[in-house]
């Protein structure tokens, strides 16, 4: 399970003031809170500081790394992911993101290679956004195809089968949860990841139709979340799951969750 810290983005009112004020100690705690509570990579996104997103972005990426997080670079921004790749210490780089929409692959195609990155490929191209499990699944079969033809491992690849809301359609969960089962059967080296929060966008006690999700995803196949991993309760639930899964060896990662008191209010 590969978990990427959501929380260092410029859209979020406090990242962005704590980035143009170079309020270096907020930033590396927050990295260090995601960080201990379980994240791998740490998403970096400074796309909104729009007259600096460069020096910005050089700037967080260094305060990540002195607090001990490996970035996720998170831009559309060709150059900016190059600058932030480049900066990449300490493990594989990840490139967040690339889509099978036609510039947006052959911009960001170049990176990967170069860095040898993880990428995480958006199940979306050039004929708009996924309406059904089906379009999920031809569009991850060409970005499959495409990438691993051009040299990228079937193992660095993180298919995002693109999460739409509940209150849009009955059938936005069903046709995610469809997508995974047939991309994992199809495509079984390959991982899969999305943003959960899209799920429940519009509708009330969010939070509880994320956590829900993320155990029916994980079922399904999902090995890979953005998520705030300062969310106790979802990282409980996280750990709950993969135990039952079987992918928790002993239940060592629940019991340490157990340890850590992230179902203290859960009763016994």
């Amino acid at each position: 399970m590969l978990i990427v810290g959501e929380l260092i983005n410029t859209s979020r009112k406090a990242i962005k003031k704590a980035v143009e004020e170079r309020d270096a100690a907020y930033i590396q705690d927050l990295t260090r809170q995601q960080r201990e509570a379980g994240a791998d990579y740490i998403d970096v996104n400074c796309a909104t500081v729009l007259n600096d997103e460069l020096g910005s972005l050089r700037w967080a990426i260094e305060n990540i790394q002195a607090a001990g997080g490996l970035p996720c670079i998170d831009t559309p921004n060709p150059e900016a992911m190059d600058l932030g790749l480049s900066l990449t210490q300490g493990g594989q780089p990840m490139v967040n993101s690339l889509s099978g929409e036609s510039e947006r692959y052959r911009s960001m195609l170049p990176l990967v290679l170069k860095y040898k990155a993880r990428v995480i490929a958006l199940c979306l191209d050039d004929q708009g956004m996924p309406k059904n499990a089906d379009d999920r699944v031809r569009v991850a079969r060409n970005l499959v195809q495409n990438l691993t033809a051009a040299g990228v491992p079937m193992g660095d690849i993180y298919l995002d089968p693109l999460v739409q809301p509940l209150s849009t359609s009955d059938s936005a969960g069903l046709e995610v949860l469809a997508a995974i089962r047939q991309i994992k059967e199809e495509f079984p080296e390959t991982h899969i990841i999305c943003g959960l929060s899209n799920i429940s966008y519009g509708l009330p006690q969010r939070k509880v139709l994320n956590q829900v999700f993320m155990v029916q995803t994980m079922t399904a196949g999902m090995d890979a979340y953005i998520l705030d991993p300062l969310d106790r309760s979802m990282m409980g639930f996280l750990r709950a799951s993969q135990a039952l899964l079987g992918q928790d060896p002993f239940c060592m990662n629940y019991l340490a969750a157990f340890r850590q008191g992230l179902y203290e209010k859960a009763g016994a």
